[in-house]
């Protein structure tokens, strides 16, 4: 089958494994249209719909044999230990076994130094990492009493066990099963069953003799063409423009702000092959049915529940707690909700303890180089230093309580806005070069070769806080009557910036679930094969 892939990789410079993985995911979309004919009346028939596209996937196509058998050694040990395991460890297990694997595999990477532009089975084992042990949790929180339950993990409880094809099923879902979207077993199972368009309203908005709300397809073909654009813009100008760029020799002969300034044209163009990879899948997910939150005041169907990502808010983020909130969503949910809360004591509130084993976790995920845990040290720091600074600034800034609500935002709001979108994406820039360089000597001469600049920024403005500046701006906050709730006290939705996946209801299929309660800096596993240095 290499030979219908050769003479396109020839012809744009790919490897023929990054070719066959965007074919893959090109491919998807038409079979998404096949998948919804399927009635919701045979929920076997799509399950087996989605295993037979995954076997073709990994075997004619990518010829990846053994990642296939391993991923399903996961998958099976996963099924029979949440069924016959009925203890309190039993999540863990789960976790420690899958999270193993891919541990593993990621040594035997590291070790035989497979080039990062090759298909293998860390990708998508990264992905059902998240699916097999959210899958643990929900069984776990299914046997427990509803009453110690919070209210994700009541909507997402299994208290019926499924049957090995329902779980094979799950666990290849075809538009995910090479780079996401990572979805839970509840809400795979509305969308085998379709019983989110079965609510009055929603079906009160349906045409006659159809099945799912209107704008489907609209909503998936309008990702696939600004995946193409974001795909497009990375093998056009990734050769040019990349973090790897700061290594050449030409580099360092630039004045300082040159190099800066160079680093921020590289970061967007970096980041296209993630936008480019999770837009395609969101759009094939969305042909399957996957994605619906709710439908509008009008009767317009949304289908944004399937997003990973949101391009404009990180590329123009006004801060960066909003910036976080819009990459990588569907990790962000997994560590909420299978790492951090989940090491919490009962009955305390998560700490610096379960932030710091979460992003572990998140680092240990991801692989075993250096670069990553570069990445993640300082964003541990970053996001001390935007909590202080949103806290410190922002209340002097924004209207008085008791404000009219359309008061217009004074000359120095919009300074402070507009510094907080150039800092943010500069800070970023900064923060995640060495994930793509991977190499710990790398992202110290780049950063050497960038001033230090971020660093001088994040650690700059937490030695200030801590020496009084703090103080400083609490008095001035006092003076003018805008202290900050007490630490601790609960947030409001409007103050915390919570983002909900539709109309609220606990019904299993998501809906109504805040997209992050605590940030984490998490690339993906796309680096594995759209790789440019």
């Amino acid at each position: 089958m290499d030979a219908l892939f050769l003479p396109l990789a020839d012809a744009v410079g790919a490897s023929v494994d990054q070719i066959k993985l965007i074919s893959c995911l090109l491919i998807a979309y038409p079979l998404g249209s096949l998948f919804v004919r399927v009635p919701a009346t045979q929920p076997a028939l799509r399950h087996l719909f989605s295993i037979v596209v995954a076997i073709i996937f990994f075997f004619p196509v990518l010829k990846i044999y053994s990642a296939f058998f391993q991923l399903l050694a996961s998958i099976l040990a996963t099924y029979f230990i949440a069924k016959y395991d009925k203890s309190a460890k039993m999540p863990w297990v789960v976790f420690v076994v899958v999270m193993g694997h891919l541990t593993v595999n990621h040594v035997i990477r590291a070790i035989y130094g497979f080039s990062y532009e090759t298909m293998e089975v860390t990708g998508p084992q990264m992905v059902l990492t998240m699916k097999l042990t959210t899958f643990a949790w929900n069984v776990y929180d299914g046997r427990r009493k509803e009453e110690d339950l919070d209210k994700w993990q009541l909507s997402k409880r299994i208290t019926k066990y499924p049957s090995l094809l329902e779980f094979l099923g799950y666990s290849f879902y075809f538009p995910g099963i090479l780079v996401g979207p990572y979805l839970d077993y509840p809400e795979y199972m509305e969308l085998i069953n379709e019983t989110m368009f079965q609510h009055a309203h929603v079906k009160a908005t349906l045409k006659a003799g159809h099945r799912l709300p209107p704008g489907r397809k609209r909503a998936a073909y309008s990702k696939m063409f600004m995946g193409l654009v974001y795909l497009g813009a990375f093998v056009l100008y990734g050769g040019k423009y990349n973090y790897a760029v700061s290594l050449k020799d030409d580099f360092v002969k630039m004045s300082l702000l040159k190099r800066i300034a160079i680093y921020q044209l590289s970061g967007p163009i970096e980041r296209a092959k993630y936008y480019a990879i999770w837009t395609l899948t969101e759009g094939a997910s969305i042909l399957t049915g996957l994605g619906f939150t709710d439908v509008g005041a009008h009767g317009e169907a949304h289908w944004d529940g399937a997003a990973n990502v949101k391009v404009w808010t990180i590329e123009f983020p006004p801060n960066f707690k909003v910036l976080l909130d819009s990459w990588n969503m569907k990790t962000n949910i997994w560590l909420r909700e299978c790492v951090y809360k989940r090491v919490t004591p009962k009955g305390k509130k998560p700490g610096n303890t379960s932030s710091m084993i979460t992003f572990f976790t998140s680092a240990f995920w991801h692989g075993i180089a250096s670069g990553y845990y570069l990445t993640f040290l300082m964003g541990g720091f970053i996001t001390a230093a935007a909590r202080q600074a949103r806290a410190n600034f922002r209340p002097l800034l924004i209207p008085p309580p008791g404000a009219p609500a359309n008061t217009p935002p004074t000359f120095a709001k919009r300074v402070y806005d507009l510094l907080g979108i150039v800092l943010s994406a500069m800070i970023l820039n900064y923060s995640a070069s060495p994930f793509i360089l991977l190499s710990a000597r790398d992202s110290i001469t780049t950063w050497q070769r960038l001033g230090w600049y971020g660093h001088v920024v994040v650690l700059g403005s937490l030695v200030f806080f801590a020496a009084g500046g703090t103080r400083y701006f609490r008095a001035l906050q006092k003076k003018k009557g805008v202290l900050p709730p007490p630490r601790g006290a609960k947030p409001t939705a409007a103050a915390n910036g919570a983002a909900t996946n539709g109309n609220g209801s606990a019904n299993g299929s998501g809906v109504g679930t805040p997209v992050s309660e605590k940030n984490f800096i998490l690339p993906p596993s796309v680096d594995k094969v759209l790789h440019v240095q």
